[in-house]
């Protein structure tokens, strides 16, 4: 209805100011755009579908990245890595840098091309590293990404002698190992380039089994769509389970990402069972942490009756989903009772629970004491 409504619209404006445009002709007029105007006026013609963003919260960043980008770098692992981190800085999908913040930095302003061909202006010549707490080298072509100027390297080496993490996406290891950062370090590696790392760079140790490896901060990942678990994993580190789920959900990546990669995601095996509807189910629920919904509402979202939705959770679970669905959001609560200072109460209502006693009660039930008790042990080793 409301495709036909703007057709309709357009059409009839369409008419008129042909008419008008005749008329004006005859008349020697021939500014198109005074005609046109009165006509096309989008804030009134076409009814507005998009919701107003929330006021734009001005907060220190839980996690700053900057991009490096190689010439002839890939495109793909870039925007994995970028994309993922765009949606779980902001509510919805407004793309405000409020949780997360990045910037593309490099030794000039000039653009760099990616191996397909697209350019990418940096923002910033090399800022002061202490303003990020990960720099991500962008690798791509090789040996053309190697060019780099000696600058950058030194870059690099300064960051991290400042403890700032560095990343190697793609072939960005090389790089790295050009740098003199992976001597006598692991590094993930494409099968591919295996025997080429092996004789420039005989003092890494490279895997080809793995998605990332962190040696010390200083992390690799074989480029393409791994670089979403690793992504995943950072924003996961840094801002909490339930933002790096929203990015990834976002991207409908959850399901294509094996969930046994990734590090501490409770229940994460689910997502990938082969039962559609747990499968669904799963990855509902990751991404209303805070919103949990009723198992009779979750029924029939998924367009099935309770009594099978519990069938299908205790067969692949061995519990039913609402248990499920509690420990999900319990271990959040775990994570932010441990990397962050907020209090119980607002604990209590990130995680979907009622009150901070209804939290209390069963988190003391799983993981057997209460959460300030749980805090200040913690604290105290």
């Amino acid at each position: 209805m409301l495709l036909s409504r703007i057709l309709r619209t357009v059409e009839a404006n369409t008419l008129r100011a042909m008419r008008k445009y005749l008329l004006y002709e005859s008349e020697g007029t021939h500014n198109l755009s005074d005609i046109m105007s009165p006509y096309f006026r989008p804030e009134t013609d076409v009814p507005s579908v998009f919701t107003t963003p929330p006021p734009f919260l001005s907060i220190q960043p839980d996690m700053r990245v900057g991009f490096v980008l190689s010439p002839c770098f890939s495109l793909l692992p870039f925007a994995s890595f970028i994309d993922i981190l765009r949606h779980a800085a902001d509510e919805g999908d407004f793309s405000r840098q409020i949780y997360c913040h990045w910037k593309i930095i490099g030794p000039s302003l000039s653009p760099v091309a990616a191996s397909c061909g697209v350019e990418i202006t940096p923002d910033e010549i090399f800022p002061d590293s202490s303003e990020f707490d990960y720099i991500v080298v962008i690798g791509g072509l090789l040996p053309k990404c190697l060019e780099l100027p000696q600058t950058t390297l030194e870059y690099l080496r300064r960051a991290y002698e400042a403890n700032t993490s560095i990343v190697g996406l793609c072939t960005g290891s090389f790089i790295l190992a050009r740098a003199g950062l992976l001597d006598n370090r692991r590094c993930a590696i494409h099968v591919d380039h295996l025997d080429q790392i092996k004789q420039l760079f005989p003092l890494c140790h490279p895997e080809i089994d793995q998605f990332f490896v962190n040696d010390n901060e200083i992390i690799t990942c074989p480029g393409g769509t791994a670089a979403l678990d690793l992504a995943f994993s950072l924003i996961e580190e840094r801002c909490g389970k339930a933002r790096a789920i929203k990015g990834l959900a976002a991207l409908s990546a959850e399901k294509h990402q094996a969930a046994h990669h990734r590090p501490n995601r409770l229940y994460g095996f689910l997502s990938v069972c082969g039962n559609r509807r747990v499968e669904q189910a799963i990855g509902i629920m990751e991404r209303h942490i805070s919103t949990p919904f009723k198992i009779h509402e979750l029924a029939k979202k998924l367009n099935t009756s309770v009594r099978e939705l519990n069938r299908a959770f205790t067969q692949h679970a061995g519990e039913p989903p609402t248990a499920i669905g509690r420990k999900m959001r319990l271990s959040h609560g775990h994570w932010l009772l441990v990397n962050t200072t907020k209090t119980v109460a607002g604990i209590a209502s990130e995680c979907g629970f009622s009150d901070g006693a209804h939290f209390c009660r069963w988190f003391k039930r799983i993981y057997a004491e209460t959460p300030i008790d749980f805090r200040n042990h913690r604290h105290a080793v």
